[in-house]
């Protein structure tokens, strides 16, 4: 008798973002076709942010109100525990204290952003003061993943990182890394990132690649072939987890309501910064990530779709499409971004690109670029999308899901 394959099946998802915190409410505001970038007071100046409205920051108050200790996380760690607990129900997964080894992997370029800053103001106007005691457990990396783990009573490994905008992409690397491994059983990843502070965004206006838009209708557009063309990377905040697991294809057959996609491939590639951010022409890094992911693919399936990293910038940009040019040569896929809406979110993007990906995949359809792009897409049915990221440091990761195997 052949023995049964495992598959890597996405069984529960949540997030929260500028679109919303519940798949109905991101996929309508989808269909809404309109940009969630606005302008907010950073450093005495008007800047294009997306935030998170009422609702969603509704969500993000409460989890703070929960318990004492609650008030002293950095919103990027509600954000997540928020993410965690949707994606853990969806897929109807108990506390895990003494069932199936629960693994969580959480990345975020810059963890806790806004705590972090606030701690550091205080400390350089009065060195000689004390400081918090809570400054650093809620400041570190791992504050995270671990805060998370304890809310939903995970068993397993318990991971945070940073791999700058691909680290959403690289936690769901890990946790397939760890199942296969027969480490853990099943696993939260995903990424979150709280970002927009007045540090972080004089950052990105220290590298001149920030929107100089803020009352125009698309503030940030990502691959615009029609002037003005100039660099147009805005700020979003934002996280979504999913809850992974390995099932045989009978076993995705009998959970077909409940498993949103299926991992086919993943791959990542790195190349030596040349830059201050890392872009390099024929995006060397994309290409190898891309052409991995692939080779996982039975021989002659295809993808349909590719979720662009797309940062807006036109260096970022260009990189990107000449490294798909490059792998899929004259036969492109529909290419995509989500970060026309709500811009980028930094580690949480990919993330949110494979939630994207997968509303797609459940609804048969998807928004094309409201404005003129550097290319044409051809509307047709998709199955199988490609996500890609890449970010500073030159690293890059691109992860392939499809539809449930029917």
């Amino acid at each position: 008798m052949a023995k049964s394959v495992d598959h890597i099946a996405i069984t529960g998802m949540g997030s929260i973002s500028p679109m919303g915190y519940s798949p109905d409410e991101v996929w309508q505001s989808y269909l809404r076709r309109q940009s969630l970038l606005r302008p907010r007071i950073f450093n005495g100046e008007k800047v294009a942010v997306a935030s998170l409205q009422k609702p969603s920051e509704d969500i993000v108050k409460s989890i703070r109100l929960e318990e004492a200790y609650h008030k002293h996380l950095d919103r990027t760690v509600l954000m997540a525990m928020h993410c965690a607990r949707e994606a853990a129900e969806q897929a109807g997964w108990e506390r895990a204290d003494s069932g199936p080894r629960t693994g969580v992997n959480i990345g975020s370029s810059r963890g806790a952003t806004g705590i972090l800053e606030e701690f550091h103001t205080a400390y350089v106007r009065s060195p000689s003061q004390r400081l918090d005691p809570l400054t650093s457990p809620t400041t570190t990396l791992g504050n995270i993943s671990s805060t998370v783990a304890h809310d939903i009573g995970a068993n397993g490994p318990e991971l945070s990182h940073s791999v700058t905008c691909s680290s959403g992409l690289h936690a769901i690397f890990n946790g397939i890394a760890w199942m296969r491994a027969g480490l853990a059983d099943r696993f939260l990843v995903g990424g979150a990132e709280a970002p927009l502070t007045g540090f972080t965004v004089a950052q990105m206006k220290a590298l001149r690649i920030y929107t100089n838009e803020t009352n125009s209708e698309f503030p940030s557009r990502p691959c615009a072939s029609e002037a003005p063309l100039h660099d147009t990377l805005a700020l979003g905040e934002g996280g979504a987890i999913f809850a992974i697991e390995k099932l045989t294809g009978a076993q995705i057959k009998e959970k077909k309501q409940t498993v949103l996609g299926v991992i086919e491939g993943f791959g990542y590639g790195i190349e030596s910064p040349g830059t201050a951010t890392s872009v390099t022409e024929d995006g060397l890094a994309l290409r190898n990530a891309m052409t991995m992911a692939l080779k996982s693919l039975p021989s002659g399936d295809a993808v349909d779709m590719i979720i662009l990293h797309a940062p807006g910038t036109i260096k970022g940009d260009r990189s990107e499409l000449n490294a798909i040019k490059i792998v899929f040569g004259g036969k492109l896929p529909v290419l995509l971004s989500n970060k026309w809406f709500i811009g980028h979110t930094f580690g949480a993007s990919a993330a949110l690109s494979l939630e994207y990906a997968l509303l797609i995949l459940a609804g048969d359809d998807y928004i094309d670029f409201p404005y003129p792009v550097m290319f044409e897409n051809q509307r047709r049915p998709v199955r199988r999308i490609m996500i890609n990221a890449a970010g500073f440091g030159g690293n890059a990761a691109s992860l392939i899901v499809s539809k449930p195997l029917k």
